[in-house]
């Protein structure tokens, strides 16, 4: 069959749902579903508000983008919006298999390059090594710089992180089924716990997946029961993304350190999770294991892929000592699609299986 014939027609489908066109990428394993063209108009005068509205009027599409069938429980999802800010090349709400996230470092990531790959930022000239995107995220601003070569995105991506700070450190939280346990809360985007797997009787190298996801969730909901997240500027941001199990390795080292990811409803982070490496790092320096331009890299044990992320500067979030942190990771694309619905389909909106 001719592949321009196959992309072009669609098959029935409800006339009056208009047809998700999307690009599909993966940094480091975790997958990114942004959407292309197809999406109602998300209302709001500024992105936090576009992402209350969407969760509120538009949260189907979140289900079809990331719900089975079109989807997996996780998959991820990126519905591209204007921005308020002047030095913003677009904005972008984030959706996962709970709802609408407020930082996603891996999603940063690629859409680095589906910026420049789909002309929403110039390519630059021959010669320049790298192109700036400005990513209005939910947290706030943040710049990713994108290796380019003849007009294309080609290489490694990186970006600057909105100010990241540790809330809590060393805070002891009563874990059903491990008794009392000390961890760490610190924010890159989105705030996230951290513990050793060793403290829950587990090694985040060789452990199942399944035993990692359940202590880690076990982990969420007792900080969510034990400890109130407020951050200092937004109520819109003042929730627990999620827990980071870690293998311990927190002191500065050339080695790669190991962690996983479970945000969300359950959700495994696939790479070493951008926003979290944000965090980690912050913590790090605040703890003093950690120096300015100091690199470090961060392997996720799912499936071994690194990021590399350093303090570049202080600042402040609030009252709150806080750093700006470099990620770098690479990001791939792996296909287009356009997600269609039949009027007469129960499970049109989709569903999850646990």
């Amino acid at each position: 069959m001719d592949a321009a014939l196959w992309v072009v027609r669609l098959p029935p489908h409800d006339p009056r749902t208009t047809p998700l066109s999307v690009v599909d990428m993966h940094t480091g394993g975790e997958p990114l579903r942004i959407v292309h063209a197809g999406c109602p108009e998300v209302a709001g005068p500024t992105l936090l508000a576009k992402r209350r509205y969407m969760r509120h009027h538009l949260d189907y599409v979140r289900r079809r983008l990331v719900f089975e069938p079109h989807g997996h429980r996780d998959m991820y999802g990126a519905v591209l919006v204007p921005s308020e800010l002047p030095d913003a090349h677009l904005g972008v709400l984030f959706l996962n298999n709970e709802g609408y996230s407020s930082m996603c470092g891996h999603a940063v990531l690629a859409l680095g390059r589906f910026a420049i790959d789909f002309g929403l930022v110039p390519a630059p000239p021959d010669g320049t090594q790298e192109a700036q995107v400005n990513i209005h995220c939910p947290c706030g601003l943040v710049t990713a710089f994108v290796a380019c070569e003849g007009g294309r995105s080609r290489g490694p991506v990186r970006f600057h992180s909105v100010p990241a700070f540790v809330l809590a450190a060393d805070l002891t939280v009563d874990v059903p089924g491990h008794g009392k346990v000390v961890l760490d809360i610190a924010y890159g985007g989105a705030f996230y716990a951290f513990v050793s797997a060793e403290k829950l009787g587990l090694d985040v190298c060789s452990a199942k997946t399944r035993d990692l996801v359940e202590a880690a969730s076990t982990v969420t909901e007792a900080v969510k029961a034990q400890f109130k997240i407020k951050h200092p500027e937004s109520e819109d941001l003042s929730f627990l993304y999620g827990t980071i199990l870690t293998d311990g390795k927190d002191a500065y080292s050339e080695e790669p350190t190991t962690n996983i990811c479970v945000f969300a409803d359950e959700q495994v982070d696939r790479s070493p999770t951008g926003s979290g490496v944000t965090a980690r790092i912050a913590l790090q320096y605040h703890k003093g294991l950690l120096q300015l331009d100091q690199t470090r890299t961060f392997q996720s044990s799912a499936t071994g892929s690194v990021f590399t992320g350093r303090a570049v500067r202080e600042g402040k979030c609030g009252d709150f000592k806080a750093v700006i942190v470099e990620v770098a990771g690479q990001a791939h694309y792996t296909g287009t699609a356009i997600l269609t619905v039949e009027d007469d389909d129960p499970l049109r909106d989709g569903f999850l299986l646990k």
